[in-house]
């Protein structure tokens, strides 16, 4: 029977996780789940791109010349964006719930961006990219109404098939998963803005440990889940 041992601290690595933040208010709580997780990441010796949306005036309109294709060659700023955040292991997506659907600025991100270059064939074999092939996907999103009325709308499933799941395929990606906060509102109490953000924390210990150490079947033979949890 094959043991497995748990791994050292000289096995483990330092991730790089590629954190995207769109929302236009500096003081949200989207800002608070960036700010933490950041921090949290940091502190495990791990590396962060932070990358603020609104703060970088990000253009979300994908032009003529960037279309997968014979004739397509990155835009300048696209070029500079490709080469700040290569590298990452985990790829870390902030945003609020608007419409049901991800903000215009995270989508034309998706488009101009991450699938800088990727054509239809490449989607649909599932191909693993350069930029993002084999690499985490970790979403936080944010509602003011609650999850069990966007249940009912259908739109958890939605997001998840259209948007989550979706990028994770057609990048090939190694896995993608999503933390969802409802009831975010100005009225938000002290209370449970500190529960979620504990959420954050856990979840970022969590993400830490498994670029580290390696996947959750390890983490969990190692005793490594509950110590990376507190």
């Amino acid at each position: 029977m094959r043991v497995m041992t748990s791994p050292t601290p000289d096995q483990a690595r330092n991730g790089r996780h590629v954190v995207i933040l769109c929302h236009p208010a500096p003081g949200s709580f989207n800002h608070s789940i960036a700010d933490t997780y950041c921090k949290v990441v940091r502190a495990n010796g791990h590396h962060v791109v932070f990358r603020d949306l609104y703060a970088m005036g990000f253009d979300p309109i994908l032009q003529a010349s960037e279309r997968p294709g014979a004739g397509f060659l990155p835009s300048p700023d696209i070029a500079r964006e490709l080469a700040t955040i290569a590298g990452g292991d985990v790829f870390v997506l902030i945003y609020p719930i608007w419409f049901g659907t991800p903000p215009a600025m995270m989508k034309g991100y998706v488009e101009r961006v991450l699938g800088s270059g990727i054509g239809p064939d490449a989607v649909q074999r599932r191909l693993q990219t350069p930029l993002l092939g084999n690499k985490r996907l970790l979403s936080f999103t944010t509602s003011a109404a609650s999850n069990g009325w966007l249940n009912e709308q259908g739109q958890e499933r939605s997001l998840r098939d259209v948007f989550d799941d979706y990028l994770a395929h057609a990048f090939g990606m190694h896995s993608q998963s999503h933390v969802r906060f409802d009831h975010i509102t100005d009225g938000l109490s002290e209370r449970f803005a500190l529960q979620y953000l504990r959420d954050v924390e856990d979840r970022a210990r969590r993400m830490c440990a498994e670029v580290a150490f390696g996947d959750e079947a390890l983490l969990a033979n190692a005793g490594l889940v509950g110590l990376f949890a507190q």
